[in-house]
């Protein structure tokens, strides 16, 4: 486990002793997913990121059981993400079961709010798709509205992953915070998209009065 690590942009295929691609998980918690694509993947490289230390050295302290020499963690806050990365050094983003933040004034700390996103885009490289896994329906829709507005490239939605429809391996993944049903939505919601090459427009007015109409709408 890395604590708020320095001088690692540029190193992580050292770190590794491999030039497989990088791959984040974060608000990792203990780590589950990013332990279970690196038994999927072992040619991949994956790092789990959270701020919560001691969920974190769950994944870690297995991680060392295992000798899965391919997966790491990073404790550290998400929107410190880019001092640990050079740009179009990660190949894809993973982010599993977060806090929904469902306060309309606690929207900019949702991970998939354009505040978040225009991080990603800085080390994600180019074309790299971003993994969305909740049990919210209010991130779930949340993050369409996001989607549509700012036009990014939806490649994936399902609004009930396990309605009988075939999944992935990676996707039958299941994590502890998954099990607790928290949300009690009875299903589980995901996403697929990727991020343009451009930085995003600046449409965060526009995001902020139509996340204030749903909110209405919801309460109406």
């Amino acid at each position: 486990m890395l604590e708020y690590p320095v001088a690692m942009p540029g190193k992580w295929s050292s770190f590794f002793k491999n030039d497989g691609p990088v791959i984040l998980e974060l608000a990792c918690g203990k780590g589950e997913y990013a332990l279970g694509l690196g038994a999927l993947y072992p040619e991949k490289n994956f790092i789990g990121v959270d701020i919560k230390g001691n969920r974190i050295w769950v994944g870690a302290r297995k991680a060392l059981k295992e000798n899965m020499n391919n997966v790491a963690f990073i404790r550290s806050q998400i929107d410190k993400i880019n001092d640990y990365f050079l740009p179009g050094e990660v190949e894809e983003i993973w982010i599993t079961f977060p806090d929904p933040q469902l306060r309309t004034s606690k929207a900019k700390k949702r991970l998939t709010h354009p505040r978040f996103l225009r991080l990603y885009q800085r080390l994600l490289r180019p074309g790299g798709k971003i993994h969305l896994k909740t049990d919210s329906p209010a991130l779930y829709r949340f993050t369409l509205s996001v989607i549509r507005l700012y036009k990014l490239d939806l490649i994936e939605s399902r609004d009930h992953l396990y309605s009988g429809q075939e999944i992935s391996r990676e996707l039958s993944i299941r994590t502890y915070y998954e099990s607790l049903d928290i949300a009690r939505s009875a299903r589980v919601f995901y996403l697929q998209f990727s991020l343009p090459g451009p930085e995003l427009p600046d449409k965060d007015n526009e995001l902020k009065e139509l996340i204030i109409e749903q909110e209405a709408d919801r309460r109406g």
